[in-house]
């Protein structure tokens, strides 16, 4: 049987924390700024905790064995 690959395009934009979450960029960073408010731009900067509905799917691409 072999091994599974990481998803390396996963694995470049998402991280593992200690307690099994994932942190990602915000989306929406790119570009078009001026249609954004000032707080919206401050609020998109750093990184957040990933959705539990979402987690499942994007820690199976991470952690194959």
């Amino acid at each position: 049987m072999p091994k599974f690959k990481t998803h390396r395009a996963s694995a470049k934009r998402f991280k593992k924390t200690a307690n099994g979450g994932l942190k990602s960029g915000s989306a929406y960073t790119s570009h078009r700024f001026h249609g954004k408010t000032k707080k919206q731009r401050r609020q998109l900067r750093g990184t957040s905790m990933m959705d539990h509905t979402t987690l499942k799917t994007y820690k199976n691409l991470l952690s194959r064995v």
